[in-house]
């Protein structure tokens, strides 16, 4: 690692959105519009734990860490109006590793409209920290803890493909951008329905909400729990109900599948059913009742 940190504090100041204005040891948070709130998210990837440099491009790299905290707000129901960035790099890095996933950043943040605001770097002795910090401003916050007995559950995209993509990455595939793999593309540079959330916000009838990221079974678990109900699972397949980072939409709502498909223009897949708390946050049918179902989520901590 050969650059220094002014070296990458130039390189963000003449590539991002926002960058000029880099020019003290701390930033402006944005200002919501007049009857919305402000939202903040965080998120940290670390390399070994949520991705690996010989998977991973560094340019899409760039782009998912923007996107995981992107979906994040627009699952609440806000617009992203600026973020930090804090980057912790190995000495062993290589300075062209780092220019191209900052140019995935910095291009990706372009392409949101969202302008960097502040940040920091440091060295470590081996390894990649990212960390990203997103602000948004909302109409109406989506929360977690609205949720309403009879709800059905939707999410708007297909579950699975990041999994899919993450078995064939440790089973040798690697990313040919001349041949994308959709299960790749899905694990590497994923792609949220950002906008959807603000759209579901300005439904009265949508009650809660939260983006798929650590698994369809640990994300329904936490509306529940934050909810005070349990969620009964429709019969999905295994790879739907484990898989995480999809970063799709889950939702519920007092309207039907058709009527909500009718106002979004979009399809839509039915996940679950809340009812009155149960003896477990999640249930599904097995054989002749209801039983509990386990968590099979992605777990931060495990080794």
């Amino acid at each position: 690692m050969t650059l220094s940190e002014l070296d990458i504090i130039h390189r963000i100041r003449e590539t991002f959105p926002g960058g000029q204005a880099l020019t003290d040891d701390c930033g402006r948070i944005p200002e919501p519009p007049p009857g919305q709130q402000l939202l903040v998210t965080t998120d940290l990837m670390e390399e070994g734990q949520h991705f690996r440099l010989a998977w991973h491009p560094p340019a899409l790299l760039g782009r998912k860490l923007l996107m995981v905290n992107l979906s994040d707000l627009d699952a609440s129901g806000a617009a992203p109006m600026g973020f930090t960035l804090t980057l912790a790099l190995g000495k062993d890095l290589e300075p062209a590793w780092l220019e191209a996933f900052l140019d995935g950043l910095g291009n990706a943040a372009a392409a949101a409209g969202i302008p960097v605001i502040g940040g920091d770097t440091v060295g470590r002795g081996e390894g990649l920290g990212l960390g990203l910090t997103a602000f948004g401003a909302a109409a109406r916050w989506l929360r977690r803890d609205a949720m309403a007995a009879g709800d059905r559950l939707f999410v708007d995209q297909p579950l699975g493909a990041s999994l899919r993509g993450l078995r064939k990455l440790q089973a040798g595939a690697r990313w040919d951008p001349a041949a994308p793999d959709p299960d790749l593309q899905a694990h590497l540079d994923p792609s949220p329905n950002l906008g959807l959330g603000l759209r579901l916000a300005r439904i009265p009838e949508v009650h809660a909400c939260i983006d798929i990221s650590d698994g369809l079974s640990r994300d329904l678990r936490m509306l529940a729990l934050a909810s005070g109900l349990s969620v009964v699972l429709d019969p999905l397949d295994p790879d739907s109900l484990q898989g995480g980072e999809d970063y799709a939409r889950c939702f519920s709502s007092s309207l039907s599948q058709a009527e909500l498909q009718d106002i979004l223009g979009i399809p839509l897949t039915p996940v679950g059913l809340a009812v009155n708390q149960a003896e477990a946050p999640l249930l599904h049918y097995d054989g002749g009742g209801l039983r509990s179902f386990p968590d099979r989520g992605f777990d931060h901590f495990a080794r």
